[in-house]
């Protein structure tokens, strides 16, 4: 199973609420699909979220198509910074260890 961890840091906190409306259009999406588990959490101008999913495949469907998608084409006008990763495991980390790996990941400045 695949484990995909992302923060977004907002270039202010007037930006969550361009957020907010993408995230409502992205659970939608997620909810449609086959996905085994969701967490997500925020504050202020820093946001997570941790998506399990059986394999890449579905992952990859999921994060290149829809409201996913365009939200990551407009991305550059609400956030400083995306940090995204992507590890194996049959269960979602906790917030610190989702935190630590996302120190390895792929890093998207604006």
């Amino acid at each position: 199973m695949k484990i995909t961890i992302t923060s977004i840091e907002l270039k202010g906190p007037f930006k969550f609420f361009a957020l907010s409306a993408r995230a409502m259009s992205i659970i939608t999406q997620l909810k449609a699909t086959n996905y085994k588990d969701f967490k997500k959490k925020g504050f202020w101008t820093t946001h997570y979220t941790m998506t399990l999913w059986n394999n890449e495949t579905e992952l990859k469907a999921f994060a290149k198509s829809g409201a996913h998608l365009e939200a990551m084409k407009a991305s550059s006008k609400i956030a400083k910074e995306i940090r995204t990763v992507t590890v194996d495991g049959d269960t979602l980390p906790g917030w610190k260890e989702a935190e630590t790996l996302l120190k390895n990941g792929d890093v998207y400045k604006y």
